[in-house]
């Protein structure tokens, strides 16, 4: 392997005032259920445009909750795009409902108001559950989708996962931020360490509905209800004077430990005030990878822009033409990897290949996304890397891609 330091697709910036915000958090009264929660939650609410947030453990949670949320259960459908990760489609699976997946454009791998259509055709009966994936930071075309939804009944849950900072335009035109707009119900985010906040682990849920907040807040901590106005056992819930019994609380539906600590939350708020730097310095890593591989265009070109709303440029794929080369896909990543210490990633497998959904759904024709994994690869990229690092991706690409191999 190249001795220069290994380059991975993907790492956190963790600054020294993130492990000062974290040591704080340890020194403090709570390490769960404590205040950091709470001021991380209004926070994110602030930057995202939502009325407010629910934090939680992961994203993958933070789906869960959501599909519960909105009573998705035995019998009912939910439409997810196949290029997405695992957990899109699983936490509707956690909720006994059923996945029909949708395909994707082949050149932003983004389900689309047409692939959506042509999935909701495909459905056995009228989708309870519409879930939008933004994929690599840029948003699906949140306008139309929400609108196919409300003409079909159908409540909206976004995977924001990849799509933290970024904006879209709404139904009226206006670029709003991903989690604010009035096109879904409910709007899930990541805080996985290779996102562009991180927290270790950590999700949250953002929504304007107050009943639905609630619900997600109640599901998130076993369902227990500690507001007494909502209690349904006077006589346990009271004392004979009328007076709340200080330690009583309520289990009234079935919920989860899904919750997050305050050790991640001073991690994730701190981190969050450096979302615009962040976001910054990831567009610049990305205009630098534009230019530097533009004369490449014939072979290898990066998932096109959107036209529209800004990204929260997560990732940076690119589609390689691999049918044009004297190498496989696993060979350019080998060689990136052992010859140029360049780390890449495939961004997915799409879901509806996977042996669990092919045995209980069969095999769907999904053309789109087998195109779009068919080419894709995502590269170094975070806020970390120099300008020089991605020169040196750059080069590497240009070495492995060489047209019949000559410089390998």
């Amino acid at each position: 392997m190249s001795e220069s330091a290994f380059l991975p697709y993907g790492r956190q910036t963790i600054e020294e005032d993130d492990v000062a915000a974290v040591a704080a958090a340890l020194r403090g009264e709570y390490l769960t259920t404590g205040p950091m929660v709470s001021r991380f939650e209004k926070a994110l609410a602030e930057r995202v445009g939502a009325s407010g947030v629910v934090a939680c453990a992961s994203a993958t949670v933070g789906l869960h909750l959501a599909t519960a949320a909105i009573g998705l259960g035995p019998g009912d459908f939910a439409i997810v795009p196949t290029v997405t990760f695992l957990a899109t489609a699983n936490a509707v699976r956690y909720c006994g409902a059923e996945v029909v997946f949708a395909d994707v454009d082949a050149r932003t791998g983004l389900m689309t108001p047409e692939t959506l259509e042509e999935a909701i055709a495909r459905c056995p009966v009228p989708p309870r559950a519409i879930m939008p994936v933004h994929l690599n930071g840029w948003s699906c075309d949140m306008a139309q989708i929400g609108a196919i939804a409300r003409r079909h009944g159908a409540r909206v849950v976004e995977d924001a996962a990849h799509a933290l900072g970024a904006t879209t335009p709404d139904r009226n035109g206006v670029t709003v931020p991903v989690g604010g707009g009035a096109d879904s119900d409910l709007i899930v985010f990541s805080f996985h360490p290779v996102k562009t906040v991180a927290m270790g682990e950590g999700g949250a849920v953002a929504a304007r509905d107050p009943e639905l907040l609630r619900s997600l807040a109640l599901l998130r901590s076993h369902g227990m209800e500690r507001e007494a106005s909502r209690f349904t056992n006077k006589d346990l819930g009271f004392d004979a004077n009328g007076s709340v019994n200080p330690w009583y609380y309520e289990m009234q539906e079935l919920g989860w430990n899904y919750r997050v600590t305050d050790i991640q939350c001073a991690l994730g708020l701190n981190q969050l005030s450096k979302l615009d730097r962040f976001l910054a310095r990831r567009g610049e890593i990305a205009d630098l990878y534009d230019s530097a591989l533009a004369d490449l265009a014939s072979i290898a070109r990066p998932v096109p822009r959107s036209l529209s709303g800004t990204s929260g440029w997560h990732l940076y794929p690119i589609l390689i033409d691999f049918d044009r080369l004297e190498a496989t896909r696993a060979e350019i990543v080998h060689w990136l990897r052992e010859k140029h210490a360049v780390g890449t990633q495939v961004h997915y497998v799409p879901v509806h290949l996977q042996p669990y959904y092919r045995g209980r759904y069969g095999s769907a024709q999904l053309p789109g996304a087998l195109e779009y994994y068919k080419r894709v690869l995502s590269i170094p990229f975070y806020p970390g890397l120099s300008d020089d690092e991605v020169e040196r991706v750059s080069e590497a690409l240009h070495d492995v891609l060489a047209v019949g191999g000559t410089s390998r």
